[in-house]
């Protein structure tokens, strides 16, 4: 199957991982300014993404991470296996490899302080609603 990033007319396929998962929705507000929107696109882009920050992700024990966008506005989904703890995972992520460096590189197209973590400037949200 193949998975395609600009498919949201048709929507987007999920990865069946043979278990059970659990999701967090995060979102974090990018700077209104269309020229460092386009250049945030390509920094996450597979020709300019880095290796160690997918790496340091799979690392925490993160099954999948997507980012999707609407104007300036990012939503966040992270797929986990059940036994995943958030707080002990954001607090290793923190110390990994060139991690603290991608988050003051991506700091100039964000709405957040300068020096946070990424768990500091992903707001985790609240699910209000689901199908039941």
């Amino acid at each position: 199957m193949k998975y395609n990033i600009t498919a949201k007319e048709q929507g987007y396929c999920v990865r069946p991982y043979g278990m059970p998962v659990k999701r967090y929705c995060q979102t974090l507000d990018l700077k209104d300014n269309p020229k460092l929107i386009a250049e945030y696109r390509k920094r996450h882009s597979k020709a300019e993404h880095w290796a160690e920050i997918r790496k340091g992700i799979r690392e925490v024990g993160i099954l999948e991470m997507e980012i999707y966008i609407l104007d300036n506005r990012l939503f966040m989904i992270v797929e986990t296996p059940l036994d995943f703890d958030w707080d002990t995972a954001m607090r290793h992520l923190a110390t990994l490899p060139r991690q603290a460096e991608w988050e003051e590189y991506m700091t100039v197209f964000q709405v957040c302080n300068p020096g946070t973590s990424s768990a500091e400037k992903w707001k985790l949200m609240e699910r209000m609603f689901y199908l039941y």
